[in-house]
C-alpha cells in the first residue's frame, strides 16, 4: 500500500468513527449510569426553582452531572425534575424534558 493510499484508509476510518459517535450520541456515553446531565437545547443556564414551576433559586449549566431523586407534575402535567449533585447536595427542580439520563 502506497502513502496515499494508506491516508486514504485512516482518513476513512477516522470519519466513520466521527460520525459513529455523533449519531450514538457523545454525550450519553459521558453519563455514569444512575446519574443525569443538564441537556438545556437553548445552550443557556438552566433555571432550578423551589418547587415544580415555583420560583428561580439558581441556575445548572449545561453538561454538569446530577442525580435526579425524584420527578413530580404540576397543574399542568408537565414533568419536574429534583436534583441533586453527585455529592449529595440538594439543588432543586428543574423541567424534566432538560435533563438526559442514562439508567
Amino acid at each position: 500500500m502506497n502513502t496515499r493510499s494508506y491516508h486514504n484508509a485512516i482518513m476513512a476510518c477516522a470519519g466513520a468513527l466521527f460520525m459513529a459517535a455523533t449519531v450514538s450520541g457523545p454525550a450519553q456515553a459521558q453519563i455514569p449510569r444512575g446519574t443525569c446531565m443538564v441537556a438545556d437545547p437553548t445552550g443557556t443556564p438552566l433555571n432550578v426553582r423551589r418547587f415544580p414551576n415555583g420560583p428561580i433559586v439558581g441556575r445548572v449549566r449545561n453538561g454538569q452531572i446530577v442525580v435526579v431523586r425524584g420527578i413530580t407534575r404540576d397543574d399542568r402535567g408537565r414533568p419536574w425534575a429534583l436534583l441533586f449533585s453527585s455529592d449529595g447536595a440538594s439543588i432543586g427542580y428543574v423541567f424534566r424534558e432538560y435533563i438526559s439520563c442514562r439508567n
